[in-house]
């Protein structure tokens, strides 16, 4: 048998309780990857699931009803909210990697491929503002560490050549972030299944609460295709302007002399901004095509955490701090590295201090993010998860893609009475 700390294969479907430090498979593939041999008169060019042996097919069966019961009691709880990261956009949805916005705005041949003579090959400016602002990393070059020189380069030194060169930059990141969702080989279906099943809630419980660090416009495209309403924190006027309040807001529908709260609203916290914010003296506004001079954006930079503190960002993120703080809550996350020091922080810190607080983690590299922990490109925060959760705090880690997360999420509903004593009974026979 093998540990959470073992090498696993690309793909890997499975799932980690807390308290355990052994992976549970979640299909026949994932069973056999990491836990061995199928049986003995298996041949090649079988399906998986008939390599497996009696008792490998009853584990199997286990595990995925375990999972699935563990997600269903958690989608009980009055508080929910949805972390989704940078990984969400990609795979099937095609949105670009923080690679991609290096090739993007820094090579001549965005398209290049190992083994082209010009694979690599910077433009003229992108070279000279790497020697202005001391940026020498060829083999493994990163996005983030750069536009982190350029700001802290132009904090000292007036330069127009690299401030030029900046805006042209970010400009490239607004345009890639915004582009992707329009072409035909973008598949958003992940976004509309996870809204569809988790907004159905119980009218009388919170709302369901989405964060994200994304700037593209997935959620609220998802959102409008379903014809559901999504709460942004922008007015409801012609001219869009972003306050706070409206997120205290909620839709009711009146007949008579009754109201009822309306179904299948979401509120959207997007804490990095959007490619569809644009700021005006010391308002927001939603506009099609912002400026990068204007766009309120918190760019790819190791500032990130600066950047946290003005306005409107300041107010998504004391919100996400408030709600991490509520008692009876349930945080799913699918697509985030850990990577961003002061959203991390504060999960990692309310595990910790929230007794009630239920942690769900699904990253289709969980697994190789946890061997990797502080390395690699893998953060720290990995391995301290891993062993929260192997000393019993509520922290289950799933190895699997956002889209193959989405499909293992039960259709959230309200069980009737005799489905909930059903379901006891059952529990209670075990």
């Amino acid at each position: 048998m093998t540990d959470r700390n073992a090498t696993h294969k690309k793909g890997l479907l499975a799932y980690l309780k807390p308290g355990i430090t052994k992976w549970a498979p979640l299909d026949e593939s994932s069973l056999i990857d990491l836990y061995g041999e199928p049986q003995e008169n298996a041949t090649h060019g079988q399906e998986p699931e008939e390599q497996l042996n009696p008792i490998q097919r009853e584990w199997l069966a286990e595990s995925k009803q375990y999972f699935n019961d563990m997600l269903s009691s958690a989608l009980q709880l009055p508080n929910l909210f949805f972390f989704a990261g940078s990984g969400t956009s990609m795979g099937e949805v095609s949105g670009p990697s923080m690679w991609d916005l290096w090739c993007k705005s820094m090579w001549a041949n965005p398209d290049a491929k190992k083994g082209d003579s010009d694979y690599g090959k910077l433009t003229q400016p992108a070279s000279s503002a790497c020697k202005k602002v001391n940026y020498s990393e060829r083999e493994n070059p990163n996005i983030e560490h750069f536009l982190s020189q350029c700001d802290a380069y132009l904090l000292f030194t007036e330069d127009d050549s690299v401030n030029k060169f900046l805006i042209h930059v970010k400009r490239i990141i607004l345009e890639s972030c915004s582009a992707f969702i329009d072409k035909e080989d973008s598949d958003i279906s992940a976004y509309s299944g996870l809204l569809q099943k988790l907004a159905r809630r119980r009218v009388r419980d919170p709302r369901l609460k989405v964060f994200t660090t994304n700037y593209d416009m997935c959620f609220e495209t998802a959102g409008s295709d379903l014809g559901m309403m999504l709460i942004d924190g922008f007015s409801y006027t012609r001219n869009r302007r972003f306050d706070g309040r409206y997120f205290n807001y909620d839709v009711v529908r009146r007949e008579s002399d009754s109201h009822e709260f309306v179904e299948g609203i979401v509120q959207l916290y997007k804490l990095h901004g959007s490619v569809s914010w644009e700021r005006s003296g010391s308002e927001i506004f939603e506009r099609t095509n912002p400026s990068p001079e204007r766009a309120a954006l918190i760019y790819p930079a190791k500032g990130k955490y600066q950047q946290a503190f003005i306005q409107p960002h300041l107010e998504l993120f004391s919100r996400f701090i408030e709600t991490l703080r509520t008692p009876n809550n349930c945080l799913l996350m699918s697509g985030y590295g850990f990577n961003d020091d002061h959203l991390s922080e504060p999960i990692v810190s309310a595990i910790k201090s929230n007794p009630s607080l239920k942690l769900i983690i699904a990253d289709y590299n969980a697994a190789l993010h946890i061997q990797n922990s502080g390395k690699n490109g893998s953060s720290s925060y990995w391995i301290e998860l891993a062993e929260l959760s192997s000393n019993g705090y509520d922290i289950h880690l799933v190895n699997a893609s956002f889209s193959e997360f989405v499909k293992y999420i039960p259709n959230l509903r309200a069980l009737s009475p005799a489905e909930q004593l059903a379901k006891a009974v059952k529990k209670a026979g075990r």
